[in-house]
């Protein structure tokens, strides 16, 4: 990096960390998480220490805090409020110590003496005592001076407003902290009164007590934990560890697990004690501190700019917490996926609370992956087990790990349900499916609303005013119900019959009753691809619906092909399962499978029509369909609640076929397929040109096929469009005949 970029890269980083400085400190509300916001400064400090002639005048490193925010009353600490340097790992502790002992020129094995204690993670409040009386109390804001919140602050039990046998001068340092449990009763009532909801109880916290109204403070749950002082008249002791308990003598409430440590290792295990227990304490800590015990000592090592040579913090790991199982949980999904979530003791992770998380699927529970090959080292998940949460950028919370250890002797392990827990059907899974599925299909309340979602979701209906909130809301209503699409669309005409109208419920109005129906009738005009996306049939996402759409063109043409086809859709799968048997079989004779291992449309044995092997063999031809995707299709279609469901909803709706197909190109309604290695053109931009052309592009050769493209490395579709006396050209020739270059 040369000096002019290093400039650059300051001056982006002083701007980046100010920026996120504010929005923790004075907005209270974080814009990066804490791990970023470390990396952002350690990237600093390492191109200050290459390039120190470029060092900033506002530099990151000289800086604590943030700026006073408007609104309070400025006061000036008379002994600065200090930031902590940090700890990432055991090798950054133990440099701590090394560093500590050469600097006062202590040999290593010469004794030394630490603090080890939980890091809180709140808001930093300094109390001035005089004569024993609170006379004031300010936040730390850039560490030279901060808020005066002295009113808010006298709200709050954990802080005594008088002190006996104290200094007469005495400031005391801590951190305003809110607990799981009252953070967690904050937003519901913050919820109920459509009040602001709080990311973490940190963020809670310090919106707390940063109130203009000292009032709101003093209706948040506020807790205190004292751990430091700043001007005093007289010594407290001579040890971090006695003054600690002459702060709690005092009347102060101190953390209970601040113990003295006999030099690096000792503190390691405190780390690993206090991580261990972390979940369970009932309030956020996001690391431990450690702090040399003797304050002559302190006092020789003194400060840095920004912080104490004498004082580390030890961080854990930011997007890893350890915390308890409480229960296990399954939820239903719109294509009736069984799917367990782990209830969990909440532990904040990545800066947020989290109490929930994915398990996946049975597989993942026992232990192994969809394979049978072990994960975890094929440790199964239990409800009691110590589970490790982890928590990558915005992704739902996952369990990495289970701690046996701390496992509990009457832990059994899980037993995944064979039946729905929403309506009690059975719960099958399927050869090939990592997921267990209810079989209820619109009969089960929870698939019935996660396909009224997904109905209406942006991609499907898009039915402006009637979103997952709603939804949730008219299925349950005994008056109004909507419990299939096509109560979607008949939801005016019975209203107008009752006579308790949608504009006079609680959250309704004239207005907006009125908006939503009009936007329920503008629906009623929908594409095919839309329409054929929005029923939520299993595998079948945007790009399949549009490709079906582009080759049946008409609502009732693809339905009767899918009454067609359900004879050889049947038989395919009766040939799937007669070869997963076999497999079985051979595998438990220690032998080799004597039937071929794939999947056949064409099964002996089975008296299929030849119109149904027709359908099906078109249907499973075009291009990005198959036989998984088919049969999904073909099991929906023959379902007699869905079918009835889709029936009705035909019935009031007018469905747009897709643009008319180009009718003066060369390939226009002709069935085309590729194959091979396309070297001029991707085969999405073949495919999509192709449409564009009006041609059907489908995935396998069948004598429907009019045209096949064949790249390198064509193999058994060339062959077979050989047989069948189909056309076929290389590339060039397909450019040549669409006049692309």
């Amino acid at each position: 990096m040369t000096p002019a970029q290093a400039e650059a890269e300051l001056a982006r980083l002083a701007g980046l960390l100010k920026t996120a400085n504010d929005a923790y400190y004075q907005a209270d509300e974080p814009q990066i998480s804490d791990a970023e916001f470390d990396a952002l400064k350690r990237r600093n400090a390492e191109l200050e220490t290459r390039f120190p002639g470029l060092k900033r005048a506002d530099s990151p490193t000289e800086q604590v805090g943030a700026q006073p925010a408007e609104g309070f009353a400025k006061v000036a600490h008379p002994v600065r409020m200090l930031s902590l340097g940090n700890a990432f790992d055991e090798e950054d502790v133990i440099g701590f110590d090394t560093g500590i002992r050469k600097y006062l020129g202590l040999s290593s094995d010469a004794p030394l003496a630490y603090t080890a204690e939980p890091k809180i993670d709140g808001l930093s409040l300094s109390l001035r005592y005089e004569a024993g009386e609170l006379k004031r109390a300010a936040t730390r804001g850039d560490g030279s001076v901060g808020e005066n919140v002295t009113a808010n602050a006298r709200t709050i039990a954990d802080i005594p407003t008088r002190l006996s046998d104290a200094p007469d001068v005495l400031e005391v340092r801590g951190e305003v902290y809110m607990s799981h449990a009252d953070f967690a009763a904050l937003n519901a009532r913050q919820a109920e009164n459509s009040g602001k909801q709080f990311a973490n109880p940190r963020n809670a916290a310090a919106g707390s007590l940063r109130q203009l109204d000292a009032d709101i403070t003093r209706s948040r749950p506020l807790r205190f934990f004292a751990y430091a002082w700043g001007e005093l008249s007289a010594p407290l002791a001579d040890t971090q560890m006695a003054a600690i308990e002459r702060l709690a003598a005092l009347g102060f409430v101190t953390n209970p697990l601040t113990r003295r440590c006999e030099g690096a290792q000792d503190m390691l295990e405190q780390y690993r004690q206090i991580e261990n227990q972390r979940a369970t304490l009932g309030y956020d800590i996001d690391g431990v501190v450690y702090k040399v015990d003797d304050l002559a000592l302190q006092a020789r090592l003194g400060f840095r700019s920004t912080t104490p040579r004498w004082a580390i913090a030890h961080k854990f790991p930011a997007e890893l917490a350890w915390t308890r199982l409480e229960a296990i949980d399954i939820q239903v999904g719109r294509t009736g996926a069984l799917s367990p979530v782990a209830r969990l003791s909440p532990v904040t992770v990545g800066g947020v609370v989290v109490s929930n998380a994915t398990l996946h699927n049975e597989d993942y529970i026992a232990g192994r992956d969809a394979k049978g090959g072990e994960i975890r080292n094929g440790k199964d998940i239990r409800i009691g087990d110590w589970v490790q949460v982890y928590r990558a950028g915005d992704v739902i919370p996952k369990v990495a790990d289970v701690d046996l250890s701390r496992r509990p002797d009457e832990t059994r392990p899980y037993v995944f349900p064979t039946r729905c827990p929403e309506c009690g059907s059975d719960a099958i899974r399927e050869e090939g499916d990592s997921a267990r599925r209810c079989s209820g299909g619109l009969i089960c309340p929870a698939q019935a609303v996660e396909k009224l979602k997904h109905f209406v979701s942006r991609a499907a209906f898009d039915i402006d005013g009637l979103g997952a909130r709603q939804i949730e809301m008219f299925y349950a209503d005994d008056v109004l119900p909507i419990r299939t699409p096509a109560d979607i669309f008949t939801l005016q005409a019975r209203d107008e019959q009752n006579l308790a109208k949608l504009k006079n419920r609680e959250g309704w109005g004239d207005t907006s009753a009125r908006n939503l129906f009009a936007a329920i009738a503008d629906k009623r005009r929908i594409p095919l691809a839309r329409l054929i996306f929005a029923l939520g049939i299993r595998h079948v996402g945007e790009v399949a619906a549009r490709d079906l759409a582009l080759h049946y063109r008409d609502w009732d043409a693809m339905a009767r092909a899918m009454d067609a086809a359900r004879p050889a859709a049947l038989a395919c799968r009766a040939a799937d399962a007669a070869v997963e048997a076999e497999r079985i079989a051979a595998a438990a004779q220690g032998r080799r499978a004597r039937i071929k291992e794939t999947r056949s449309t064409v099964v002996e044995g089975h008296a299929i029509p030849e119109a149904a092997t027709v359908a099906w063999e078109d249907l499973i031809g075009i291009d990005g369909v198959g036989i998984t995707l088919g049969a999904s299709l073909s099991d929906a279609f023959a379902n007699s609640e869905e079918r009835a469901a889709f029936d009705a909803l035909r019935n009031h709706l007018t469905i747009l076929p897709p643009n008319a197909p180009s009718a003066d190109s060369p390939v226009a309604g002709k069935t085309v397929v590729f194959t091979g290695t396309l070297e001029k053109m991707t085969r999405a931009e073949a495919k999509a040109r192709a449409e564009a052309l009006g041609a059907k592009v489908a995935g396998s050769v069948s004598a429907k096929t009019d045209l096949l493209v064949a790249g390198p490395g064509a193999g058994s579709k060339a062959k077979k469009a050989a047989d069948l006396g189909i056309e076929t050209l290389d590339e060039d020739g397909w450019l040549a005949l669409i006049d692309a270059t």
